[in-house]
This record gives C-alpha cells, sequence and structure tokens, in this order.
C-alpha cells in the first residue's frame, strides 16, 4: 500500500501533533507500507529553521525507512492566533510544491494542523484519484474557544466552523485520537458515526521504555513534565505544589520543553525563589526525551481547567505510560478516564496544588504502589498502543476505502 502524509509538523517538531504523526507513518511502515511524507521545514515552536532548510523551496530526505519531503516555511513562532493562521496558510501553499515529486498513491492520510491539511489534500487526492483519510489530534476551531484565542461568536470562528464541517463531509473517514471527539464531530457537523473511527496516538515501546537500573543511586524523588509549554498546561499548578513541598529535601521537580510560555516560566520560579524546580528548556531528541522519563520517579501532566471536562488525551500521557512510572493527572474528562481505567497513575483536580503536593507525596511514601501502577501502564501500551498495532489498525481503515 503507497500512502501520502501531510503533516505539517513533524519530527524534530516537538508536540503532539509531530509524534502521533510519526508514529502512525512508523507503524505503517512496520507493516509494509511504502509511504512519503509532505511536512514543513522543521520550525515549532520557535520559529528557528535549521541552516540546511533555510529560503529553500523544498528538500528531500529519508528518515527510518520513509521519505519525507520538507516544504517551505516561514522563520516565524508559534505564538497567537495571527501568526498561527499564517503558518497554516503558508504550509498550505507549499506542501503542494511537492506534487512533481510525489509518484503513485494509493491513499492519503491528512495528519496535521487539524483541518487545515485536508486542503491542499483534495488537491492531490484529485491529481492522484485516491480518497482523503482526516487525523483529528484536536478540535478545531473548538479547542481555540478552550484556550481564549477565539470568540465563539466571532465572524472568524464561524468561517473556521464551516471549514471544519467542509473537511470532515470531503473525507472519506475520520481517525481522532479520542472517544472523547466523536460526539462532537458527529453531533455538531452533523458526519455520519460510520465513517469515525477512534485510534489513539500510540507510542514506540522499544524508545520509550522503562530503566529500573538508573533508580539505584537516587537521592531525591524526581517529577517531570516533558512537553510543550504552551497555554493548554497549568504550570501554575506545579510551581505552586513545588512552592509547598520546598522544605521537602528530596523531592526535585523538573519542566523540560519549550514554547511561548517558557519566558514566564522562569520569571515566576525567580518569583517563588523555588531552588527544588528545575527549567530544562531546550528542544531534545526523541531518544534523550525517552531517557529523561526514564529516569523520573512519576510524571505529570497539568492540563489547564477550562471549566468542562476534557474530550482529548495527549499523546505525551503514552509515553509517559510507556517508561513504566506512574502517571499524576491534573484533569478531567478522558484523561483521568484513562489513567483509571488503566490504573497506571493517580488523578487530581486540574489547579488544584495542594491536592498535587499530597499526590507526590503519596507516591513518593509508597514505593510499592508507584512501581505497581507504573507497571501497569506499560502493560497497556505494550498490550493495546504500540506503534505496530496502531499502524495496523490504520491499515484497516485505508483498506476498507480503497476497495470502497
Amino acid at each position: 500500500m503507497r500512502v501520502l502524509v501531510i503533516s505539517q509538523l513533524f519530527p524534530p517538531d516537538m508536540g503532539g501533533g509531530a509524534t502521533r504523526a510519526y508514529n502512525v507513518v512508523r507503524g505503517l511502515v512496520l507493516n509494509g507500507c511504502d509511504v512519503t511524507v509532505i511536512a514543513s521545514f522543521p520550525h515549532y515552536p520557535y520559529g528557528k529553521i535549521p541552516e540546511k532548510y533555510r529560503w529553500k523551496p523544498i528538500v528531500v530526505e529519508w528518515m527510518d525507512g520513509f521519505r519525507v519531503i520538507r516544504t517551505f516555511m516561514l522563520p516565524i513562532p508559534s505564538q497567537g492566533i495571527g501568526k498561527r493562521i499564517l503558518i497554516f496558510a503558508v504550509f498550505t501553499v507549499s506542501s503542494l510544491f511537492a506534487l512533481p515529486l510525489v509518484g503513485k498513491i494509493d491513499v492519503i492520510w491528512a495528519a496535521n494542523p487539524n483541518i487545515i491539511s485536508v486542503f491542499p489534500s483534495i488537491i492531490y487526492a484529485i491529481i492522484k484519484r485516491c480518497p482523503i483519510i482526516q487525523n483529528v489530534d484536536d478540535l478545531w476551531p473548538e479547542e481555540l474557544y478552550e484556550l481564549k484565542m477565539l470568540s465563539e461568536k466571532s465572524p472568524l470562528a464561524k468561517f473556521a466552523e464551516l471549514l471544519a464541517k467542509i473537511s470532515y463531509k470531503i473525507s472519506k473517514a475520520i481517525t481522532p485520537i479520542s472517544p472523547g471527539y466523536v460526539k462532537v464531530i458527529c453531533g455538531k457537523y452533523s458526519i455520519n458515526p460510520n465513517k469515525v473511527y477512534v485510534i489513539r496516538a500510540g507510542v514506540d515501546i522499544n524508545k520509550f521504555k522503562a530503566c529500573d537500573s538508573v533508580n539505584k543511586c537516587k537521592e531525591a524523588f524526581k517529577v517531570l513534565y516533558s512537553g510543550a509549554f504552551s497555554v493548554a498546561y497549568d504550570f501554575d499548578q506545579v510551581l505552586l505544589a513545588a512552592k509547598l513541598l520546598e522544605n521537602v529535601k528530596d523531592v526535585e521537580f523538573i519542566l523540560q520543553g519549550g514554547g511561548e510560555l517558557a519566558p514566564y516560566l522562569k520569571a515566576r520560579v525567580k518569583e517563588l525563589k523555588l531552588e527544588n524546580l528545575k527549567i530544562v528548556d531546550k528542544i531534545l531528541s526523541r531518544d534523550d526525551v525517552a531517557k529523561l522519563m526514564s529516569e523520573a520517579d512519576a510524571l505529570i501532566l497539568p492540563l489547564r481547567n477550562f471549566g468542562r471536562p476534557y474530550l482529548g488525551i495527549s499523546s505525551k500521557l503514552y509515553e509517559y505510560q510507556a517508561v513504566g512510572k506512574p502517571v499524576i493527572c491534573c484533569a478531567e474528562g478522558q484523561p483521568a478516564e484513562y489513567v483509571k481505567e488503566t490504573r497506571s497513575g493517580v488523578v487530581v483536580k486540574p489547579g488544584d496544588y495542594e491536592a498535587l503536593a499530597k499526590a507526590i507525596l503519596y507516591l513518593k511514601n509508597n514505593s510499592y504502589l508507584a512501581k505497581e501502577l507504573g507497571e501497569s501502564g506499560r502493560r497497556y501500551v505494550e498490550d493495546s498502543l504500540s506503534i505496530e498495532k496502531i499502524g495496523k489498525e490504520m491499515m484497516v481503515i485505508f483498506n476498507k476505502f480503497l476497495k470502497g
């Protein structure tokens, strides 16, 4: 099977969208598919284009058994709605530069950005005469309403919802990462449930794995967040929990990642005079991220409280589970339900820093339970969410619509 993946964000870009796209592509390759990826030049989140790509229209390279056609991107950071719209517009156009280099394909998977990636996919689908399968990492524009980046009553919101409806209607099938998205897609946009197939993000269990030996000589109980420093996360909950535990000498907090909130986090750490919290403000390779996670004792998912349960599930949650460490999930809705169902961690209310501090001490003082929760999460992703299994699930959907 020959698959074309259109994905603005792709490693080494950080974030859930890039990770999800890579994991699916790698899973397809491991199942014998011939995959070509059209992605923009690496740029997320800071807009720093590596020198070898700068001001070129297109660069072709190979990665882990598949071809990646990188297309032009402006060197601007992903901050604010205006810059994001410009970035999306640039990729919508530049992704078409790859058209002469794309050979025969059987199916297109529109990976990201949500909704937008479908529109260049339409051009490829018409020319190549193949179906479009649409990925949904996040509900757009609904997530923008949650993040207060767009008013639900604005003309731009109405236009965005029209684009969403068109993209859902045009796609032969839709593959959201969370069951929480199905009701919105089918209800709000009147989409037939029979064309919606939930496929979770998946994880490379060979890269993200438990490494118990690294913990034997540690002096501190390490609590880690790894990922984007974005407005979707409530880092104040973590900072205030660290402040409460500042006199507990053997508890250490680490925030690793990058993004628009990095300056704010550094300023808040100084303001609170936190000596038990370290910010690693740099983008690491996936191997280094996996190593960092395996060296932690507990991994935290501090989602912001938007006043309603979360419908999506962050892909980092599966990586957290894969390294065999307990998850502290600060959320309500799908992430909390998933952690409870897989018995892979503890759940506290978003924004409740006192409860977060208590959860950290609870896991620290109950090492046997922490180990049990970590092992449970690892077993679940091994059984259900390896990239090989996710790739096979995706192939089943692709084949269904090829035959149809």
